[in-house]
């Protein structure tokens, strides 16, 4: 971050100092929310959440070399007191942005895929200058502000992802920092029942093109026509990316190799190169192209886009995670959320991978699915009684339409396979499990030398941890 005296930080988040805090000293950062990531010169910023009070660890960041605390109240160390923690984190990120006028603001939005979206532009930006992004999935009303602060007088780009829980909640991010280019990838079913249709989840999307500049550069998914509609919303200029011919940044001749990786020609109005990705499933595709067609924007040369693209491998943890045990079982872990469109994505990779062999899966019930949760967590246990597995474990609670599912569908199997892979018909056995490690000691009893089995559901089941015993490690 850029070094601030505490005085100046009082005076943007209207806080008092107390405690003995002296107005001379300088945060130069990280800004830090989790007392065991303190470094000296940190200021930490206490929350109070439902289990853990933030400025119960006051006193310990400071003594960790946390210069003071950003506090509701008053604690027993150096702080700046404010009446809303998150308000004062977004008014300090929002002065921190508003100082870096050379920096390019990228932000990343949609239903599915953000994430990686935005680990694939971080890439590419850091061919051009330097460039902070999100740990993870920090993209909302906290980790936002958290990551915008990151940023220095040397930071060129700032690639952000935007989620929404709601109407306005992108908007409002947008005002901590205005992006010059906006990437919508998708318009889907993720929190479904908390926005009540696609259309309430595309009105909510839209609001990263409304805050674009005239000079700015709206990019959207040729291929959805939701996202496509949101070109009306915008002044900026508008560059279409996907498989339709009249998209701008195309993927044509688009292969997917044995084990599900895409390769496909990317096609752009100043030429095109060959891309071969090393990430797994049909997403990625989609995913690469969006990064690449902002990194045109920016002026990146295709080769250039192409070869990164091509050399990407994962960089946040528990999406399309593919790992093979020294047994040769291969373990899908894509775990960290699901909806029921990464649920059919997540199982045609398992279909590319685990064609010729055994395959199995461990998920759970869908949520925030809202009046149509039973039939869409229905159609998630068809899609899984379905697809020619071996066996299949349901982790966790309300999983009673999943199971329906997968039983009628099971009972039908040539009908449902999406892959004409027969190996798993026959006796399918689908058990009921209540948390992650019981899944993972259910699989453990079927898995052979050579199968793959898939692991996925939302966030709320911590189904990573069955990777992870999968795998033999420790859970996280």
């Amino acid at each position: 971050m850029i070094p601030l005296p505490l005085a100046r930080i009082a005076e943007i988040t209207s806080g008092a100092l107390s405690g003995m805090a002296d107005p001379r000293a300088v945060v130069r950062g990280p800004v830090v929310i989790d007392s065991r990531d303190v470094r000296p010169g940190s200021l930490f910023v206490a929350f109070k959440g439902a289990r853990v009070d933030g400025h119960d660890y006051a006193a310990q960041a400071v003594r960790a070399g946390a210069v003071a605390v950003l506090a509701s109240r008053a604690v027993d160390a150096p702080a700046v007191v404010v009446p809303d923690t998150a308000a004062a984190l977004a008014a300090l990120a929002t002065a921190q942005s508003a100082a870096l006028p050379g920096a390019t603001v990228i932000g990343v939005t949609g239903s599915a895929g953000k994430t990686t979206t935005k680990d694939l532009l971080a890439r590419l930006t850091a061919r051009m200058g330097a460039t902070i992004a999100p740990v993870g999935s920090f993209n909302n009303e906290i980790g936002h502000p958290l990551t915008v602060l990151r940023a220095d007088h040397e930071t060129r780009f700032m690639v952000l992802e935007l989620s929404a829980r709601n109407i306005g909640h992108i908007r409002a991010l947008t005002r901590i920092a205005p992006p010059r280019i906006g990437v919508v990838l998708n318009v889907g079913t993720a929190h479904l029942g908390v926005f009540g249709g696609k259309e309430a989840i595309a009105k909510a999307k839209g609001e990263l093109v409304e805050a674009l500049p005239r000079d700015g550069v709206a990019v959207l998914n040729a291929d959805d026509p939701l996202v496509r509609e949101m070109a009306a919303r915008t002044e900026a200029r508008v560059t279409l990316f996907g498989r339709a011919p009249e998209a701008a940044i195309r993927a044509e001749d688009v292969t997917f190799d044995e084990r599900g990786r895409g390769s496909y020609t990317l096609t752009t109005p100043s030429g095109s190169a060959r891309v071969s990705l090393l990430l797994y499933g049909e997403p990625a595709v989609e995913n690469s192209l969006a990064a690449a067609a902002a990194a045109y924007e920016l002026g990146l040369p295709v080769a250039t886009i192409a070869a990164e693209l091509s050399e990407a491998t994962p960089r946040s943890r528990w999406r399309m995670e593919v790992t093979d045990r020294p047994d040769g079982v291969t373990v899908i872990n894509d775990a960290y959320n699901a909806n029921p469109d990464s649920m059919r994505a997540a199982f045609a990779a398992l279909g590319s991978l685990g064609r010729g062999r055994r395959r199995f899966a461990v998920i759970a019930a869908l949520r925030e699915l809202g009046e149509d949760s039973t039939q869409l967590n229905t159609d998630l246990g068809r899609l899984a009684g379905g697809a020619g597995l071996s066996g299949l474990v349901v982790a966790g609670p309300e999983a009673d339409p999943v199971l329906a599912g997968a039983s009628a569908a099971a009972a039908h199997p040539g009908d449902m396979s999406p892959t004409g892979d027969m190996s798993g018909t026959g006796e399918m056995p689908i058990v009921h499990v209540p948390d992650a490690e019981a899944a993972a000691a259910q699989v453990s009893r079927w898995l052979r030398p050579g199968d793959v089995v898939l692991v996925k559901g939302p966030r709320a089941m911590s189904l990573e941890r069955t990777a992870e015993l999968l795998l033999g490690g420790a859970t996280q």
